[in-house]
């Protein structure tokens, strides 16, 4: 973290600790003794902070304040996760439909705004200098979210009408919920099948209706399920799982190696300056499309179906130009 983070977060700890000792500190923050001292310097000379140590109590505390400069750490500060939760929070608070929660909404939003208020700021201006965009999140019927969500938290089996969108069909299942999953913007359940007898992810977006049954979900064995689903590529799970070896040029490695394409991910820098990159599937269909976007930097090492489903993907494309 940052001086400033630090700051702040000694400004809680002796406030909600009222005496904190140094061994504490270095852990919490994660820093030097003589990191630590300078940031108490800076708290002491600079912002006029009345910390003091405390012998008979083993560590640091505020002093009480006399007459003099008032100590006060200077305005709200936010962490790039707590702009993220707090903007995250508003909009899906500010979006919700009818449901249970919608009589509680506004009090929260209320509670929100003034929070932001009590130190000066004007939640909208917040929210009009801060963004968060949503790219590629694909529309769902709203109504289906609360049948989905009530049979994933109560452990009871749904039937639903899934559009497959590669052959056009619709699909009657049963499935017993596993868990909600949000990813790139986008709602996934993902669900034991009992048509096909095996772990699923169906999109919310693609499902057309929704009932709750009256038999008991089959829980899934929480090791086995994770391991289908974190081994496979984004959205798309599976046992049988392949390893795909990517190169990026020495101008693009720079970009993609600060990007996590998958948990498991194996990656390092050659001699040349090009970054390589080995990620785990099971299905090649959303690799493949991140592949794309990084053509013509980068370079399908193994294995050789990808290779040949990136080739096509291009072809076809050209052929469309």
């Amino acid at each position: 973290m940052d001086r400033t983070e630090r700051l702040y977060k000694i400004d809680r700890m002796l406030n909600e600790r009222k005496v904190v000792a140094v061994d504490v500190f270095l852990q919490e923050l994660g820093i030097s003794p003589a990191t630590f001292k300078r940031d108490l310097e800076y708290l002491r000379d600079r912002l006029n902070a009345p910390v003091v140590w405390d012998r008979d109590a083993g560590g640091y505390r505020f002093a009480q304040q006399g007459v003099g400069d008032a100590y006060e750490l200077p305005g709200l500060w936010f962490s790039a996760a707590e702009i993220h939760a707090l903007l995250t929070m508003q909009q899906l608070l500010s979006s919700l439909g009818p449901g249970l929660l919608t009589p509680h909404v506004e009090p929260l939003l209320s509670r929100l705004k003034s929070l932001l208020e009590r130190e000066g700021l004007s939640a909208d201006s917040v929210q009009r200098r801060i963004r968060i965009q949503k790219v590629a999140a694909r529309a769902y019927e709203p109504k289906h979210f609360t049948p989905i969500a009530t049979a994933v938290v109560q452990r009871r089996r749904i039937i639903i009408d899934h559009h497959n969108r590669n052959r056009g069909d619709v699909v009657r299942r049963e499935v017993s919920p596993q868990c909600l999953t949000h990813y790139r913007e986008n709602w996934y359940l993902d669900a034991w099948c009992h048509l096909r007898n095996e772990l699923r992810s169906f999109g919310l977006d693609a499902i057309q209706r929704v009932e709750i049954g009256e038999s008991v979900a089959h829980d899934m064995n929480e090791a086995e399920m994770q391991e289908i689903l974190d081994s496979g590529y984004g959205a798309f799970t599976g046992k049988d799982i392949e390893y795909a070896e990517l190169e990026f040029t020495a101008p693009r490695a720079q970009w993609v190696s600060k990007e996590t394409w998958h948990p498991k991910q194996e990656s390092t820098f050659l001699t040349n300056g090009v970054y390589r990159l080995k990620v785990p599937f099971s299905n090649p269909t959303e690799l493949v499309m991140d592949i794309l976007r990084h053509v013509p930097f980068v370079k399908v090492v193994s294995p050789p179906s990808v290779r040949d489903r990136v080739r096509k993907a291009l072809e076809e494309g050209l052929e469309n130009l």
